[in-house]
């Protein structure tokens, strides 16, 4: 029988969800997705091209998917998780800006991937666990919010850096400053974290303990990172094709990212009564329209329509797939919640891959985005009706 484990008096719940949202600002924000404005400026510069784009893309996503399968194995406990997983994504992003080579890119790149998963699945299961503790669980919109500012930030950052004609390899040296100066700022209240795991035990460690329920929310996560990744990686170098000027294609990654922090914040308010797999399939709808609008027409205006709904969506998803793990009473919580990041992370390495050698870039993501969208709508169906599993996403956990 799983049991919850005490959660250390001085780990207010304030607290919590600041160090969370932080941390994944620095892990996902910049760690993950710090990559997805600075590749247009990369292509400008370097003369890098779309597919060479995809490959360092699919780098980070092969070490997130090594991540979610290790912590999947290892079950790690979140001090080390959380300090040293955003120490490597401080390190990998600064190296960025030291080297040209796109070897040592590849490498890099993974290594932030790595690191990524490890300070994702250590906050989710840490933070989510405290907080339901406390009675808090609707806050969990603010941690995943997190996301969405780092988004933002880097994105705002390679904007005025790139306006300003500054070398990309000076914007990587200041993103990884930003993500060395987040670490030092946490560091302490990272090593108080709760030590003995996740907050959870782990009697049922195995695959075979997964139920058909539990593979379905494998599955649908799985179809999530297939599909969301396309303008998640190659938004702002569609948007440069269509006007090559960074101040004006190098907003459609702030957008994404404040549409994804403002929907975090709405799905921990005014959705927080919404059950999560009901939550879950009607934001996964919405991406797919996202996702297909640009592939049919694109445009400015079209590109910015698909940063908000992918944008706007994606956090909401990752807050409700989340919860409807914890809600599912199988296995070991924190192993769900990895098998379920390693199912996401072979979808969005599958995901760049599928880009073509097209002369243009609307060409290389017109099929690639089609099918995407196709996947989202397919496994948003598959997810909907749910079945009854504990409510909305502000229940307390009693798993």
């Amino acid at each position: 029988m799983q049991a919850m484990i005490p959660v250390p008096p001085q780990t207010s719940a304030i607290r919590t969800a600041l160090l969370g949202l932080i941390g994944l600002a620095a892990a996902m924000g910049i760690g993950r997705f710090g990559f997805t404005p600075l590749l247009p400026l990369m292509q400008q510069q370097f003369g890098l091209s779309v597919r060479h784009g995809g490959y360092l893309a699919s780098a980070n996503y092969v070490g997130y998917l090594l991540g979610a399968l290790a912590c999947y194995g290892i079950d790690p406990r979140p001090r080390p998780s959380m300090r040293f997983g955003l120490l490597a994504v401080a390190a990998s992003t600064f190296a960025m800006g030291l080297t040209h080579s796109f070897v040592a890119w590849m490498l890099l790149r993974a290594i932030a991937g790595i690191a990524s998963a490890f300070v994702l699945v250590g906050i989710s299961a840490w933070a989510l666990g405290s907080l339901a503790a406390q009675g808090r669980s609707a806050w969990a919109g603010f941690i995943f919010a997190g996301v969405g500012l780092g988004i933002c930030v880097a994105g705002l950052l390679a904007l005025n850096m790139g306006a300003a004609g500054l070398a990309v390899s000076t914007m990587w040296l200041a993103l990884g400053a930003l993500a060395t100066i987040i670490l030092a700022v946490g560091w302490r209240s990272f090593g108080e974290a709760h030590e003995p795991g996740f907050g959870m035990t782990t009697d049922a460690t195995g695959w075979s303990s997964f139920d058909a329920d539990a593979w379905r929310l494998i599955a649908c996560y799985g179809g999530f990172g297939f599909g969301y990744i396309i303008p998640a990686t190659f938004l702002p170098a569609l948007a440069r094709r269509i006007v090559d000027d960074p101040a004006v294609f190098g907003w459609t990654w702030p957008v994404f990212g404040v549409a994804a922090a403002i929907s975090a914040v709405l799905a921990a308010t005014v959705l927080r009564k919404v059950a999560p797999r009901k939550l879950w399939a009607a934001t996964q709808g919405t991406m797919a329209f996202g996702v297909l609008l640009p592939a049919i027409h694109a445009s400015l205006t079209t590109l910015i329509v698909s940063a908000v709904c992918v944008g706007g969506t994606f956090l909401i998803m990752t807050m409700a797939a989340m919860q409807a793990a914890r809600q599912l009473a199988v296995a070991s919580v924190p192993r769900l919640m990895s098998a379920m990041a390693a199912a996401f992370a072979t979808g969005q390495l599958v995901g760049p891959l599928t880009v073509g050698a097209a002369a243009s870039v609307e060409e290389a993501l017109r099929l690639p985005s089609l099918l995407a969208s196709a996947v989202l709508f397919a496994t948003a169906v598959a997810l909907w009706p749910p079945r009854n599993t504990g409510g909305s996403i502000s229940t307390k956990d009693t798993s």
